[in-house]
């Protein structure tokens, strides 16, 4: 889970553009909409620095039957102010006098250029696979990508196959669990601070751990499956980003499997991830029982949609405002600082997401759970949640999402005599009591549901991090739990 941009953004505004012949004009004008600023009309007096960027869509000849115009990713995890062959202005120096009427000319004169792959070392490997699954559906070529850590002793111990580790989260080149053998130690109070938060060790200790032998020999793993709509697919079947579950199970885990040496077994299957990643974690494990030994899911993304963040999508019908009375209203947080100050709210994100792209085009954090969870709409682009301009919740979409399994909490509730046998001990879940995005909600709802679960008993285990411990926040170093997954494997 990411909002991207709002505690740093500066002023923006954006408009769709479609089919224009080069060297035609667009005009942005004072009612054109913006974030944070509502409009290009309500720049105050000063100096501004100014520069254009075109966000270039791909046309989606869909096997759905519809034809979509959206982002294709070009490698950089759905980052448009970094995607090549986006095309940019110069940057140009302005007076806003704020009274008259003023032209300012920006030419759309470069392309960002192609990004240099990643490169493999004798510990880090990178894949990259078509997927049929994935072009069939969208209508053009789409990849999967994969960076796979390698234990230090893989190339000297030939005869030996090794249990995998998949660590779920938002799109990454680099390896697993922030293995990084240029890192450098910590300073002590930096240090401190932040085991204090959230209890991670740095990317230099988990590197010499993983070096020296601590760690027991496994396969880290991250997947690279960006979408139209987000950095990441959520690793789940979709009617708007196509298969990815199926692609992910049947196309890239066997590549990965026969040209590296793992055991292709689900007693030695893992998974791990936070945010995104948690909610990906868990899912994967869920839906698919016997394939995997056990899921660590990391704050993860909300779990019962009785507690979406702060929101309940099921009784609300405004996913911007509680109202209280009826004379007084309240505005939702969507983010707060551990300290309980908000950050931003339910209102602003959505706004945010409105200007960076229409028809849930903004590759932001409600347009993707949109496109990952929701139906496709007439127009063939993702049904939402909630109406960005009014926060009105669309009842026939969120009904859509819990039919389909998407409410974690609710597709176990209902399946639990069925898939429970397999599942039991393999959930982990942990997250800080003021958790930025309030997900710790929906886990305490969870674990009341699975702690009730006797036939069989879930066994599954829930940590809560007390008090203030945040995002971000896990019950133990990424070590431990590696070393508990190894212990589970026999390795």
């Amino acid at each position: 889970m990411q909002y991207r941009g709002l505690g740093d953004t500066i002023p923006f505004f954006g408009r769709d553009v479609t089919l224009q012949p080069a060297g035609t004009p667009v005009a942005l004008e004072a009612t054109t909409p913006g974030y944070p600023l509502a409009g290009i009309g309500d720049l105050p007096p000063g100096d501004y620095s100014v520069q254009a960027l075109a966000n270039v869509y791909t046309r989606f000849p869909r096997s759905d039957g519809h034809v979509i115009w959206a982002h294709n990713d070009q490698g950089e995890g759905q980052q448009f102010n970094r995607s090549p062959g986006n095309l940019i202005s110069d940057v140009v120096h302005v007076h806003v006098d704020g009274h008259s009427r003023q032209t300012i000319a920006l030419t759309l004169i470069k392309a960002i250029p192609p990004l240099a792959p990643p490169a493999d070392t004798a510990l880090v490997k990178h894949i990259r696979i078509q997927s049929a699954l994935l072009s069939k559906f969208w209508g053009v070529p789409i990849y999967l990508g994969a960076a796979v850590l390698l234990p230090k002793d893989y190339d000297t111990q030939r005869e030996r196959r090794y249990a995998t580790v998949y660590e779920q989260g938002h799109f990454t080149n680099g390896p697993a669990f922030g293995f990084a053998p240029a890192a450098t130690p910590e300073t002590g109070q930096a240090r401190e601070r932040r085991l204090a938060r959230t209890n991670r060790e740095s990317r230099y200790d988990f590197t010499q751990a993983w070096m020296n032998g601590s760690i027991p020999p496994l396969v880290g793993i991250t997947f690279a499956h960006p979408t139209p709509y987000y950095d990441d697919s959520y690793a789940v079947n979709s009617a708007n980003n196509g298969p990815y579950g199926d692609a992910i199970m049947t196309e890239l885990i066997p590549y990965l499997e026969s040209h590296f040496r793992l055991i292709p077994d689900g007693r030695s299957r893992f998974l791990i991830g936070g945010s995104t990643g948690g909610w990906e974690a868990l899912a994967l494990q869920i839906y698919h029982p016997d394939d995997f030994n056990g899921a660590w899911g990391l704050y993860p993304d909300p779990v019962d949609f009785h507690r979406f963040q702060l929101g309940d999508m099921y009784d609300d019908t405004s996913a911007f405002v509680t109202k209280r009375n009826d004379w007084i209203t309240s505005e939702i947080p969507a983010q707060r600082e551990s300290d309980g100050n908000v950050f931003a709210t339910m209102r602003e994100e959505s706004r945010l997401e409105f200007v960076l792209g229409s028809h849930g085009r903004s590759t932001e954090q409600f347009n993707a759970w949109d496109a990952a969870y929701g139906p496709v709409g007439l127009d063939g682009y993702p049904g939402e949640m909630w109406d960005k301009h009014t926060g009105t919740i669309n009842r026939d979409v969120i009904a859509y999402m819990h039919d389909h399994g998407y409410d974690l909490e609710a597709y176990l509730e209902k399946t639990w005599s069925t898939i429970g046998p397999k599942l039991a001990g393999k959930l982990h879940v942990d997250v800080g009591d003021d958790d930025d995005f309030f997900l710790n909600l929906a886990c305490y709802r969870l674990q009341t549901f699975l702690d009730a679960q006797t036939a069989p008993a879930a066994h599954a285990v829930f940590n809560y991090g007390r008090p203030l411990k945040p995002h971000g926040y896990q019950a133990h170093p990424t070590a431990d739990y590696l070393r508990e997954m190894a212990a589970r494997a026999g390795t």
